[in-house]
């Protein structure tokens, strides 16, 4: 996710680098930088799936034999955009990239003001053909105005069902589990479930998960935030998918790690760059179907989907990774 420079020291070094930093987002910045400060040449973007043509890592969505690729997209603050034409060209090229990488999962929600709608705007005109696994949220404290909130997604996606409808944030959880049982009974939707982010409601999602009978569970996980674990092992010793949100800690990784390199053993791992290295990482978690992390550049999109290549890192290596990056 685009983040503005943090850091005064890093902000001039940037400037310092003169016209070669020109037009480069601050992650590949962050990641190029050792070499940019020692005059080195800057190397060529890695390849993306598109150009190797390998495919996607997938893992079992729900308990139907369904499968989903292990990177799929958030839509969070990045699809929430206006009438700009320029905006909206260029969420186009992310869905683009999103689909020839192999992707399926996009993530929604109502709470994510206009994203819904431009999805439904943009995802007629591309060539998905069925790779599309549409998740969208029931969020209202109301009771009545669940069904119809979820009728307003639909149309909104413009498609005929859901893939999967979680309660988004645990909100009035009871009454919209409810409805969704109704629509997974009418074929509306194949998967239910829940949501929560940012550490919230784990003790209310601990009594879910073990009193009512779901398919997925969206939690955030990442390097700085790792207290979702205790959910994810119960979720899948249940059989229930775990779909990742905030892989990236809203961007602040990048921060963390600043301009420190890659370690030399990551590229062991398939990591060319920090995405892929916190990507790979909390995919590699044997809880986790799908880790969704929200973008508004084709870039970074390459970069993200190029941890669903390859080899995934073991306990061992995930301890290793963990201690380069410091604990939060």
């Amino acid at each position: 996710m685009p983040r503005a420079l943090g850091g005064g020291i890093v902000a001039l070094n940037f400037l310092r680098c003169g016209e070669v930093c020109a037009d480069m987002d601050r992650r590949r910045f962050m990641t190029l930088a050792p070499a940019l400060a020692a005059g080195m040449p800057v190397p060529a973007r890695t390849q993306t799936r598109t150009q190797t043509q390998q495919p996607l890592l997938r893992r079992p969505l729900g308990r139907r034999g369904d499968s989903v690729p292990v990177v799929g997209l958030g839509t969070w603050l990045t699809f929430d955009v206006g009438d700009d034409p320029d905006a909206i060209a260029q969420r186009r090229d992310v869905l683009q990239h999103f689909f020839a990488a192999g992707g399926g999962l996009i993530d929604s929600s109502p709470m994510y003001g206009r994203a819904e709608r431009l999805l439904g705007e943009l995802l007629p005109g591309l060539p998905h053909a069925g790779r599309l696994i549409a998740e969208s949220k029931v969020w209202t404290p109301f009771d009545a105005l669940g069904p119809s909130q979820l009728e307003r997604s639909l149309r909104l996606w413009g498609q005929p069902r859901f893939d999967v409808l979680l309660v988004h944030n645990l909100l009035n959880w009871r009454a919209h589990l409810k409805t969704l049982r109704r629509w997974q009974d009418e074929g509306r939707v194949r998967y239910i479930g829940v949501s929560t982010s940012h550490g919230n409601k784990h003790d209310v999602a601990e009594r879910v998960l073990r009193s009512e009978p779901l398919d997925v569970l969206q939690i955030t996980y990442n390097f700085a935030d790792t207290r979702a674990e205790p959910l994810m092992n119960l979720a899948a010793e249940r059989g229930l998918a775990v779909i990742i949100n905030r892989p990236f800690d809203g961007g602040d990784l990048f921060d963390q790690v600043g301009r420190r390199p890659l370690p030399p053993w990551a590229a062991e791992l398939g990591c060319a760059n920090w995405a892929q290295y916190f990507l790979k990482w909390v995919i590699a978690h044997p809880a986790v179907s799908c880790a969704i992390p929200a973008t508004r550049r084709p870039g970074h999109l390459d970069e993200n989907m190029g941890a669903g290549l390859g080899q995934l890192p073991d306990a061992a290596a995930r301890q290793r990774m963990q201690a380069y990056v410091g604990r939060p």
